[in-house]
């Protein structure tokens, strides 16, 4: 049935409080949704029909695209968008679509096909802009064009003619991709590049902290041995051909070292800058160079930096020059580029960005709370402006032991395109496999440099705002210095006209960038959807997980102006105008006990309660400030399948594993854990392995190779690699979690009433958390309330 009733509460007929829950029963729909949608997910996903939904983010299958971008790159919050502004403002539904232009795709789909149209570039719309795609209607015998966006009628140059056939359409239409698919790239001309000169190839700097507690925890040591193989691995278009990033390495504490790498030299040389207040790059020829043509000097360079500061005992740190040598270097070099920072603590030394300890615990839950989710100088946000002018992106790898200030330190590296990546109390034989495999991954994989991405939409809608890592100097442009493989950008439409059912509403998303082999691309997304006058039409067409993506990168924006209590208040209240708009104008009359869900939105309140449980807005007395404002910014750029699995974990029983296929989950609430059961939960940042007092002895014997619940050793990182289907089949698994998330996951093994417990059952989304979130059966119980409010 089309809406769904869930008696879940009888109402006392004299006083209006609530009376305990029927039998969980009612609840199990919720891992059923998953499980029906998976089994009706057999075909491949055509992007063909305009405002068709596409599986949900936790079905496997293959899209074959017919004309609009396939959901791995777009997903809307609503297919069949309201035709008018009061239809959106009366139903409160978000509208808006979750954008990952340079996404990874599977191996059985084609990456988007490159076009090239000579030296007078893409052909687009006179008026808007708009590229050439599938939505350009062409008129009188194929001369002209109209552009389905803001209906200009263009002429079609000479050398792009071609004749329509009696549909109308052009008969080379599925010869070229730009006319028949919904992604691919133009090759761009120099009227597309800065200052109309042709890039040069990207370049990558290392800047590797050396001061005291850097080289004491064994990074400084595990970085240079790492960087010696990595660097055959740097970012190709071309497998088969060799890499043009050219690399440069400076080492720091209270000053920098920048080091001459050149390929004639013997010996790497190092040149110190001490006065940090004034940066400047002290040699041009011989610190950025092609590792091939150096590779014998680099890696003597990094097998000498180790040792040169084994014995140091400076423990102060600067920050701001850091990235200010970086950015230096590019402009010299005249290229774009990423800097690899690796850090280890609060930049406390006399130099520009100098930050104090201003961690206060005594301010959460107050109206000051905002200001810790802050930057604390205005420098880090200047110095991002002008990086992303250059095209400089900042990747920052993290490294404390106490607070560093993260809501400072990321403001680069988030409004660069950048990422951040923190590994608290670092210990190199526990972390470094974690650290090594998100830095593998973060040196290789694809990445666009110097990037604008334009979202333009046909009449009547328009992009209004946009969450993510990037920046903007006007209304209109994301500015990205990098744009990876991972970052999605989350873009929120309002009406500024009426829509019309007839023609439906087009969005283009157009990113224009420099690839790693130095090309200038435009990478173009396009998506078709309905328009609806009917309420009913809109709620048969949302998609849950991508509101709730939304929403959380919306509240969490929300804390940096406001105080936590007041986002929380603002996301349950429109939450509860949706339902209530949905009960009141859709649903058939039914009895006020019952809460009335629309099919799409079975799953909206369990969701929108683990955003509210967060530890961003819910803070817990263990949770740092430093790992809210990490969060936060991480939070900022996911994509909906990343949103999904870290507000609701998967937990997967383990007492039978099939070959090819994985067990059915449930729910995460600890009445599902079993005392002779062994679980999977997975978070997307974490892994952990839960194991009951009493499993079965022949489980234990196959997972950890030990016949007793006291022999296994909790402090293990990796399973033993044994010789049974049950143990490959599992490790297969994990491994399978790993290579779907954009940073490596660390296991966790738990034995149940141990004390690492309390971190696993925080991930328990469904039952009352210790730090004050309600359970799933008690925020149903509040938000029906806050329905039955707005309906009386």
């Amino acid at each position: 049935s089309f809406p769904l009733y869930v008696s879940l509460y009888a109402l006392d007929p004299i006083t209006p409080c609530w009376l305990s829950p029927l039998p969980h029963s009612h609840l199990t729909f919720f891992i059923q949704v998953i499980e029906d949608d998976k089994a009706k997910s057999n075909e491949p996903f055509t992007t063909g029909v305009r405002g068709q939904a596409p599986p949900l983010v936790t079905t496997n299958f293959q899209v074959k695209d017919q004309g609009n971008a396939s959901p791995r790159f777009i997903r809307c919050t609503a297919y069949n968008m309201p035709c008018t502004a009061d239809m959106a403002k009366q139903s409160q539904v978000p509208l808006a679509a979750v954008i990952k232009p340079l996404a990874t795709l599977p191996p059985d789909e084609s990456p988007p096909y490159l076009v090239d149209h000579g030296e007078s570039g893409p052909i687009r719309c006179n008026r808007c802009k708009a590229y050439m795609c599938p939505y350009m209607q062409f008129i009188e015998g194929g001369r002209r064009f109209q552009c389905g966006f803001c209906s200009c009628v263009t002429e079609v140059p000479p050398h792009y003619f071609q004749h329509l056939d009696h549909t109308g359409k052009r008969v080379d239409c599925y010869d070229r991709p730009e006319l028949s698919l919904g992604s691919y790239e133009f090759l761009a001309t120099v009227d597309y590049c800065k200052n109309n000169k042709l890039p040069q190839p990207p370049a990558f700097i290392f800047l590797i902290d050396v001061s005291y507690n850097a080289v004491k925890s064994g990074m400084v040591n595990i970085v240079c041995q790492e960087l010696k193989t990595l660097l055959d691995y740097l970012p190709r278009e071309n497998p088969e051909m060799d890499s043009v990033v050219r690399v440069g390495f400076v080492t720091y504490n209270k000053v920098l070292h920048f080091y001459n790498v050149k390929s004639s030299l013997a010996q790497p040389q190092m040149l110190v800058v001490s006065d940090v207040s004034d940066m400047f790059v002290p040699l041009l020829d011989g610190f950025l160079v092609n590792v091939n043509e150096s590779r014998l000097v680099i890696e003597s360079l990094l097998d000498q930096i180790p040792e040169m500061f084994a014995d140091t005992r400076e423990t102060e740190t600067v920050f701001g020059p850091v990235i200010q040598a970086g950015l230096e270097a590019l402009k010299a070099a005249d290229c774009a580029g990423k800097l690899f920072v690796f850090h280890t603590s609060l930049p406390i030394a006399e130099a520009p960005g100098k930050l104090k300890n201003r961690e206060d615990k005594k301010l959460i839950g107050t109206d000051k709370e905002k200001s810790l989710f802050q930057p604390q100088v205005g420098f880090y946000n200047t110095l991002a402006k002008e990086c992303v002018a250059q095209g400089c992106c900042v990747d920052l790898f993290l490294f404390p032991n106490q607070y560093v200030d993260v809501a400072t330190l990321g403001v680069v590296p988030v409004s660069t395109g950048g990422s951040v990546y923190k590994y608290t109390y670092f210990q190199a034989q526990a972390d470094k496999e974690r650290f090594l495999n998100d830095l593998r991954r973060d040196v290789q994989k694809l990445v666009g440099f110097d990037a604008v991405m334009r979202v333009r939409t046909s009449t009547g809608i328009r992009a209004t705002d946009f969450f993510g890592s990037f920046f903007m100097s006007n209304t209109t442009d994301v500015e990205l210095a990098g744009l990876d493989c991972d970052k999605a950008i989350t873009v929120e439409f309002k009406h500024d006209d009426k829509l019309s059912e007839e023609t439906g509403a087009l969005m283009q998303c157009a990113v224009l960038y420099t690839s790693c082999s130095g090309q200038r691309r435009l990478r173009v997304h396009n998506m078709a959807v309905n328009c609806c006058s009917q309420l009913a039409d809109l709620y048969r067409n949302c998609e849950t997980d991508t509101i709730i993506n939304f929403f959380s990168k919306y509240a969490f924006r929300g804390v940096l102006s406001n105080p936590t209590k007041a986002v929380r208040d603002t996301l349950v209240n429109q939450c509860a105008q949706i339902l209530a708009c949905y009960r009141k104008n859709c649903a058939s009359p039914s009895s006020a006990g019952q809460l009335i869900l629309p099919e799409c939105m079975k799953l909206l309140p369990v969701y929108l309660n683990c955003v509210l449980k967060s530890d961003v807005l819910l803070p817990g007395a263990d949770v740092s400030l430093d790992d809210r404002a990490y969060l936060r910014q991480l939070i900022s750029c996911m994509d909906v399948s990343e949103s999904h699995v870290f507000f609701y974990p998967r937990l997967l029983p383990l007492t039978k594993l099939e070959s090819g296929s994985l067990p059915m989950a449930v729910r995460d609430s600890e009445e599902r854990l079993s005392k002779g059961g062994v679980y999977l939960l997975e978070t997307g940042l974490h892994l952990f392995l839960w194991v009951g007092a009493n499993v079965q002895q022949e489980l234990l014997l196959n997972i950890f190779g030990t016949p007793s619940f006291s022999q296994i050793e909790p402090s293990m990182t990796n399973l033993p690699v044994l010789d049974n289907p049950f143990s490959q089949r599992l490790r297969e698994i994990i491994d399978s979690f790993r290579a779907q998330r954009s940073r490596y996951m660390k296991l966790m093994v738990v034995k149940q009433e141990d004390r690492t417990e309390l971190i696993f059952r925080h991930f328990l989304v469904e039952d009352k958390s210790a730090s004050g979130g309600a359970s799933y059966v008690d925020f149903l119980c509040h938000m029906h309330k806050e329905i039955r409010q707005l309906l009386s």
